[in-house]
């Protein structure tokens, strides 16, 4: 899939390079006869408020040029121009004065700055960079070193490679106090992601190119959808394998509304206690339901599968305009409109599993539901619960 997008993007650039030719500006910075035909950008970049602005104001004088007439203001003409302030290295020299006292000969010096390394020549702006570069942009550290090359200082791999593990150990203590934060949440979403793991255990041993799958688990607190005060936040783990007893061991010491899969892993959270207490309760998500509906329609155009489809993006319309507002308005709103059309399905839902054959995939779809039913209900309940899983 990626290589294909990779593909497709090629196919765009060259497209408009063309266009860029056929219908761009002559050397007088005027537009060529043919830019007419040309057709405008459908995206126009959007700038947050807070980029930086310059205002330059290209003032024609103050005498008319044809007849020295004096000029006067009639109103301005604006446009806009994105542009880029190239990033730039530089060494920041520490000169720590040493003086000694002619009175006692004591000498007297200022401690040392702290560094994010200790004894490392990286500065904290350049360290976070760095990471941000290789994990969040996924630029090999290779590439960064050319590129740093290119600005000026020849950083060894070896060394980007020290910082880059010193400086996880130096966020180590943040990283901490963010988990903990985010997973003494009453609600969570929960997702997660296969991810390439190199095994040198199965390369020794011939067993394919030495890769086996690992999981990356996600822990995600949102509560922007009904303008709530905590600041949005995801607590990641990682693990070699796919088993419940990482999500159980991850989610421990969770309390309350957990939205996720029907991933079985997650299923010895919502049981109840010897006392009868439930220690999290599952939210279940629409946007599965419908994918399961959804496939089923794109292979076999069946009616019914079309049905749900319908049914269910009725719920989405009500979401779309009630989506920032409190949790009270939310759950009044979904009481008053999501709630009948909810149970409406429920009931049109075990009608059309009685007519259709059992085993294929569209009672699957149904059954996936139903068995589920009072997780798919719940949001109707709680304003502050998303109808699904999905950012």
């Amino acid at each position: 899939m990626e290589q294909l997008e990779l593909a497709l993007e090629s196919l765009e650039v060259a497209a408009a390079s063309g266009a860029a030719v056929e219908g761009g500006d002559d050397a007088e910075g005027q537009p060529s006869p043919d830019a007419s035909e040309v057709k405008p950008r459908r995206h126009k970049p959007r700038v947050s408020d807070d980029t930086p602005r310059e205002r330059i104001v290209l003032d024609p004088g103050e005498d008319c040029p044809d007849c020295g007439g004096t000029l006067r203001l009639l109103g301005e003409d604006v446009s806009e121009i994105l542009e880029l302030i190239t990033a730039r290295l530089k060494v920041i020299e520490i000169a720590r004065l040493k003086k000694s006292c002619r009175r006692c000969e004591k000498i007297t010096q200022p401690p040392a700055p702290s560094r994010p390394i200790p004894r490392s020549m990286v500065g904290p702006g350049l360290l976070a960079h760095i990471l941000v570069a290789k994990f969040d942009d996924h630029l090999p550290l290779y590439r960064q070193n050319e590129i740093f090359a290119r600005m000026g200082a020849d950083i060894p791999s070896s060394t980007l490679v020290d910082w880059c593990g010193q400086g996880m150990r130096v966020l180590a203590p943040l990283i901490a106090r963010i988990r903990e934060d985010i997973m003494a949440s009453d609600r969570l979403h929960a997702d997660d992601t296969p991810i390439k793991v190199l095994d040198p255990s199965r390369r020794a041993r011939g067993i394919g190119k030495g890769i086996k799958e690992g999981r990356i688990w996600t822990y995600v607190r949102d509560d922007r959808p009904w303008g709530g005060s905590a600041p949005p936040g995801a607590v990641y783990y990682f693990s070699t394998d796919r088993k419940g007893e990482h999500p159980q061991s991850h989610l421990e010491k969770f309390e309350g509304i957990l939205q996720a899969d029907a991933f079985s892993g997650f299923k010895k959270l919502y049981e109840q206690d010897a006392a009868g207490a439930v220690r999290v309760r599952e939210a279940a998500c629409w946007a599965h339901l419908r994918r399961d509906f959804h496939d089923v329609w794109t292979t076999t155009k069946s009616e019914i599968a079309r049905e749900a489809l319908d049914r269910i993006g009725a719920l989405y319309d009500i979401e779309r305009e009630i989506s920032r507002q409190s949790a009270e308005q939310r759950k009044a709103v979904r009481q008053k409109l999501s709630k009948p059309k909810v149970e409406a399905i429920k009931l049109w839902a075990e009608v059309q599993l009685g007519r259709i054959p059992g085993k294929g995939d569209l009672a699957k779809a149904f059954r996936y539901g139903l068995r589920r039913w009072p997780s798919f209900a719940l949001f109707l309940d709680d304003g502050r619960v998303a109808i699904d899983n999905e950012p």
